[in-house]
């Protein structure tokens, strides 16, 4: 895969540990939506992150962090980029990446995983307007869901995208839905024979919705995620 050099444009909180960070790469770069790029840190030090553009937006690379006082491996990274003002990475990587077949697509993203489906979500729509697309986003609280309003504000411009977010811990005047993220998805499909779907999150809850899916017919060829090159 093609290694290239960024500026970094800039890096701006989310929230109190999720950053966004916007690099302009020294030529347009060729990756498709849903893959990721590794942040060269060392010879034998490359970091995956997934890209949070799209790929029409391929003068810029947009990576969506988290990075609290506890994650040394994505804290590192941020310093970097700060300190240096520039970065090299490698990319696109990945064959999880947008696949469309005409079935209605399902995006499933637990926390940062978001990232993954965002970039998807925006390509499918600049390339088919008309596409059927359904983003669930889970998190623990509210707070976690850094692109809330934009989302719905999405959602309410395509007639054919739809913004489920999925609330862990939920205050009291929470009125959407709340637990795991991929039971929401249960809950509204009984069966998952006619549908791509793809996820994004923590590797035990992509293990967990693949065999919940499975048994509601989901074909594993329209099931993409990253996480199944390892488990």
């Amino acid at each position: 895969m093609s290694e290239f050099h960024c500026q970094v444009a800039q890096i701006v909180p989310l929230t109190k540990v999720v950053y966004k960070v916007e690099l302009i790469p020294s030529v347009p770069v060729d990756f498709k939506a849903g893959q990721y790029v590794l942040v060269h840190m060392g010879e034998n030090d490359k970091r995956p992150f997934s890209i949070a553009s799209a790929a029409y937006e391929n003068q810029r690379i947009e990576l969506h962090i988290g990075a609290d006082e506890n994650n040394a491996y994505a804290t590192e990274v941020l310093e970097r980029m700060k300190n240096d003002g520039e970065i090299t990475l490698s990319g696109g990587h990945g064959e999880a990446y947008l696949q469309p077949n005409g079935n209605p697509m399902i995006l499933i993203a637990g926390g940062t995983g978001f990232s993954y489906t965002y970039s998807i979500l925006k390509q499918a729509l600049h390339d088919d307007p008309q596409a059927e697309v359904h983003l669930y986003w889970g998190g623990r609280h509210v707070e976690d869901l850094y692109l809330f309003d934009e989302l719905t504000s999405l959602a309410e411009q395509h007639s054919h995208f739809s913004f489920l977010p999925v609330v862990e811990f939920a205050h009291d005047d929470w009125t959407g839905r709340t637990g795991w993220v991929h039971h929401a998805v249960l809950a509204d499909y009984p069966s998952l024979a006619e549908t791509q779907v793809y996820i994004a999150g923590r590797f035990e809850m992509a293990k967990t919705a693949r065999d919940d899916f499975k048994a509601r017919g989901m074909d594993s060829d329209n099931l993409f995620g990253d996480a199944y090159a390892f488990i």
